[in-house]
């Protein structure tokens, strides 16, 4: 458990709760960051037609002590703990992507549910501990396009057992080098109007992955393969009910 600077244990759980029923600002930068915080507002030029804020779907929260870097930087700062408690939270602004960890994270299942698919990873696959991030990354994309929110910050967790850098560095391998081919599809992709659910962006998203990223390494035809049946799987176990609407309308 974290603590605080004044030495209070850290209610994560609480804080996550906080996060998610507060809505976002991902249209517009509020320089006091979270406007919905007590002691904050919005600051002096924020369009009151954005006030409002939209559903957030996201609560990422970060770590203290040992912090959650790759291999390489791992290897290079070993001894590296983080001992900074930055008392904020923030929107992730609107096409901005991020490095999502799944650590310490919580989400609205109603709202974006579906989309949080850890990817075809681990054994058997040619690429590991990118899982959490393929689903930052595919929930971003969704999120700004059905107009919901991601928030990151607050709360922290403590952080105590370090991963094998040489262990690491044999899973990231692969990725640290598709990551520079992956993250352009991701800023660059686009869903049709018409992708009104979660489902269908996801559905949407994995066939763009295959169309686009299959020339990075045949890996992605299975991985948009796996997505399409995650879906169907979701769909499955999680049949609408009376009175439902799409995510995020």
């Amino acid at each position: 458990v974290a603590k605080d600077p004044s030495g209070k244990a850290v209610n994560a759980l609480e804080q996550h709760i906080k996060n998610l029923l507060c809505p976002s600002t991902p249209f517009f930068f509020n320089t006091l960051y979270d406007p919905f915080r007590e002691g904050a507002d919005f600051v002096r030029g924020y369009p009151f037609s954005l006030r409002e804020g939209v559903p957030t779907a996201v609560s990422h929260g970060l770590w203290l002590n040992i912090p959650d870097y790759d291999a390489p930087t791992q290897l290079v700062k070993p001894l590296e703990r983080n001992t900074r408690f930055v008392d904020a939270v923030l929107t992730i602004p609107k096409g901005t992507l991020f490095p999502m960890c799944g650590m310490n994270l919580a989400f609205d299942r109603d709202l974006i549910g579906p989309a949080m698919y850890f990817g075809l990873m681990g054994d058997g696959q040619p690429i590991g501990r990118y899982d959490d991030m393929w689903a930052g990354w595919c929930i971003k994309v969704i999120c700004d396009h059905l107009g919901l929110g991601v928030k990151t910050g607050l709360p922290y967790i403590y952080h105590s057992k370090a991963s094998n850098p040489f262990v690491n560095l044999r899973k990231e391998y692969k990725g640290i080098f598709w990551q520079e081919e992956i993250i352009p599809f991701f800023q660059q992709a686009v869903l049709p109007k018409d992708c009104t659910t979660v489902q269908k962006c996801y559905v949407e998203l994995a066939k763009q992955v295959k169309e686009k990223l299959s020339k990075v390494d045949p890996y992605f035809d299975k991985l948009a393969d796996a997505m399409v049946t995650w879906i169907k799987a979701w769909d499955e176990l999680n049949p609408p009910t009376a009175g439902s609407v799409p995510n995020g309308k």
